[in-house]
């Protein structure tokens, strides 16, 4: 066992009276319990505890044994809600069938990292999360070892009953609870070896999944109240426009219609949080008593738009650097294109250099460069943007899908001018996030709202909305150059990679570390068009275009693109060039060898065309080989093998998942979706123009397997998604005998746009 100081986030250990009680019940593990239906069935059924006991802020212990564990981080499918509990659970020493679970509010005076973002929920909690568990187990021990006056020594713990071996005494935690709240918080406890764990490492279902399944309130969308209005915005229809004038009369008198008018969301002189991005600020707002209602004034509603001088000037300057004749200011997706192309990488700044890099390509026998870019990309939820707000003067109650809730609190107190201790935000379960939802404008939008109508009201997102609105992916672009000498060694690499508006550039990732001679340079470009995290930020686009040029680069030099990988990682792990190398070099090879293995890549036996690709994002490492072949010009993927280095798995069947879930996702943005631009305007609304993967092109089978090495956890949301695009790169090279330099690929199959197909 180790030690941990219970000073760790000691404040989560105040017993708080915020949330003692019953509380609200979002959900809790439907496998709990087990009686004889009449019919002779199972019916799952858990009894209610007269009495609850607090002992800590993330659990509470009923009079009968009952235990409910509080959730804290926000729930987007990654299923924290079950993974963290089970952390709790077993420090506590509970048995899981007994354990309800329950999303927590936003409370800061109890829990840190309240967010949902970065793959880090389960690393950042990792520590606190077994101290809270292990704290309550020890309190609950030390009461039971006052009440019977034995040393705490001669106690043990199994399934939430403390036995003393000597006496034949036994008791549950239920019985001693009460007494245990009266304890006083130990300054340190004990956390279990690995090797004893019996929760951790088990699958367990998501304690969710009946209601998901049987289709129960969950998410924001399923929010409703007495009383409460429906809200719609209306936004311009062009990056770069602003509201002008509107005739709402008409609409006003339409059923159902409560009232139209303008608000602006982030006035100038208020301090925004850094997720306070939105694509527009002054918006037009319709509010009625139905859903339909307000979408059916919407159409009818006639506003003016004009052009936002200062919003465009930036463009217009580009525009005329970039040479172009007809200068507008609204951006278009040919302008990226060319803009990227023209004059992002002449501007580019030096990040890291290691050796002498332009002396290496000035001395190089061959030089190959390769040029990838990417569009901008929707997030997409399943579920649009809507959250439900009842704010007056004096409070405001906030519920909905957010991933950044801490911050549209901070939000929401200076946009409204309300106390912090005035706002509650509670957490819904959300329909997809993706780090679309890190971005809160639509809850104070909607906080707005009912504060200026006086009454709860449910914004809602059109899918329309949603798609126009933002905030997008960027649109990115790279060049690669490999130095070879006379006997087609590597000598030199250099990565020029920038962006609109942001660069996709890690400096200090592989290869850097693996190559004497290595140059990286960075540049982005200015842009109206709003912009933030899309999962594995960055990642998502230089993994596969570093991948596949990986991939060129060694059959260029004739070798095995799986040792050449694990070459240069050997070169990294044994004499690495600089210091400031953010990866692990024998962990990024261990994922390259088993999946190698797995795969059985050196067999050379597979009938289909294979690729492959290796990562290293948020604190962890995937590497996948895809099988596929071609038809009819159409990708057709049989298998991805992957392996995954993550640390401990808590649970594994939501692993599983989690890396299914990014490797499809991976696949299909780089085989399908983007974003285009005309003169500002988004020419993709819905789903008829956004190509989103089918099921039917989903890869035939999956093949998950993880490395076993007993280092605390790392991220998993995100990393299977950015590798798995250079793997599809690299297969359909094999498969077609073309490389693919521009996303989305399925507009380079066979020199072709290929027509959407519903």
């Amino acid at each position: 066992m180790s030690k941990v100081r219970t000073g760790i986030g000691r404040r989560s250990f105040i017993k708080s009276v915020s949330i003692a009680g019953g509380g609200l019940m979002i959900g809790f593990n439907w496998m709990a319990c087990k009686r004889a239906a009449e019919d002779g069935s199972e019916e799952m059924v858990m009894e209610m505890p007269d009495e609850w006991f607090e002992l800590n802020g993330y659990l509470k212990i009923g009079d009968n044994g009952i235990v409910t564990i509080y959730s804290p981080n926000p729930e987007i499918g990654q299923n924290v809600k079950t993974s963290m509990p089970m952390i709790v659970a077993e420090e506590l020493d509970v048995d899981w069938d007994n354990v309800i679970v329950e999303q927590a509010p936003l409370n800061t005076d109890i829990f840190t990292r309240q967010l949902a973002g970065g793959s880090q929920s389960i690393r950042q909690g990792w520590e606190s999360l077994r101290t809270a568990g292990a704290t309550a187990r020890q309190m609950l021990l030390t009461a039971a070892a006052n009440e019977w006056e034995v040393p705490i020594s001669e106690l043990s713990v199994e399934k939430g009953m403390i036995n003393h071996k000597g006496s034949k005494r036994s008791i549950g935690y239920g019985e001693i609870a009460k007494a245990a709240a009266q304890i006083e918080v130990p300054e340190e406890v004990e956390l279990k070896n690995n090797d004893d764990f019996k929760i951790i490492g088990t699958s367990r279902k998501n304690v969710d999944a009946k209601k998901i399944v049987t289709g129960q309130p969950l998410y924001g969308l399923d929010t409703y109240k007495d009383g409460m209005l429906i809200a719609m915005v209306v936004q311009p229809p062009a990056f770069g426009m602003e509201f002008k004038s509107m005739d709402a009369e008409r609409v006003k008198e339409m059923p159902g219609i409560t009232d139209v008018f303008t608000i602006d969301t982030y006035p100038e002189d208020m301090e925004k949080e850094w997720s306070d991005v939105a694509a527009f600020s002054k918006l037009v707002v319709i509010v009625g008593e139905s859903t339909w209602q307000v979408m059916e004034a919407k159409k009818e509603l006639k506003v003016e738009w004009d052009l936002n001088p200062e919003l465009t000037k930036q463009v217009e300057i580009l525009e005329k650097s970039a040479g172009m004749d007809d200068v507008s200011g609204l951006e278009s997706t040919d302008i990226h294109t060319s803009l990227m192309a023209e004059i992002g990488s002449k501007n580019a700044e030096v990040v890291r250099r290691d050796g002498d890099p332009e002396k290496a390509f000035q001395n190089a026998s061959r030089v190959i460069e390769r040029t990838y870019t990417c569009p901008f990309l929707a997030h997409n939820c399943m579920e649009p943007m809507n959250f439900f707000a009842d704010a007056t003067d004096e409070k405001a109650e906030l519920y909905g899908p957010i991933q950044t809730p801490e911050f549209a609190e901070k939000s929401v107190n200076k946009r409204l001018g309300l106390e912090l201790e005035d706002i509650d935000i509670q957490m819904s379960r959300m329909g997809g996030g993706f780090g679309r939802r890190l971005y809160g404008h639509f809850l104070v939008e909607a906080a707005v709202i009912s504060q200026k109508m006086g009454k709860p009201i449910k914004l809602v997102y059109t899918r329309e909305d949603d798609m126009t609105n933002g905030v997008y992916r960027p649109a990115y672009h790279v060049t690669y150059r490999a130095a070879l000498d006379g006997n087609n060694k590597l000598t030199a690499f250099h990565v020029n990679a920038g962006g609109i508006p942001e660069s996709p550039l890690f400096a200090n990732r592989f290869p850097a570390g693996a190559i004497d001679n290595y140059l990286a340079e960075s540049w982005t470009l200015e842009s109206n068009i709003s912009v933030g995290a899309f999962r594995a930020p960055r990642s998502n686009f230089i993994a596969g275009a570093e991948q596949s040029f990986l991939d060129e680069l060694a059959e260029e030099m004739g070798q095995d693109p799986i040792q050449f990988r694990l070459d240069l990682l050997d070169r990294a792990k044994k004499d690495p060039v600089g210091e400031e190398n953010d990866y692990d070099a024998a962990r990024y090879a261990g994922v390259l060898e088993m999946v190698r293995d797995k795969a059985g890549w050196e067999n050379g036996n597979s009938s289909k065309a294979r690729g492959v690709s290796a990562y290293y994002c948020h604190n962890s490492y995937v590497a996948q080989i895809l099988d596929m072949t071609v038809e009819n010009n159409e990708p057709l993927i049989d298998k991805v093998t992957c392996a995954v280095d993550c640390g401990i798995v808590v649970n594994p069947d939501a692993a599983k998942n989690m890396v299914e879930g990014g490797t499809i996702d991976g696949i299909g943005h780089a085989l399908y979706s983007e974003m285009t631009f005309k003169e500002g305007i988004p020419q993709q609304s819905n789903f008829d123009k956004y190509r989103l993967i089918r099921h039917r092109e989903a890869p035939t089978t999956i093949d998950v397997h993880f490395v076993d090495n007993g280092i605390d956890p790392t991220g998993l949301g995100e990393p299977p998604f950015p590798p798995i695009m250079g793997a599809l790169a690299n297969a359909l090279y094999k498969a077609t005998g073309k490389r693919f330099y521009k996303q989305p690929f399925i507009s380079q199959m066979n020199g072709e746009t290929k027509e959407l197909k519903t």
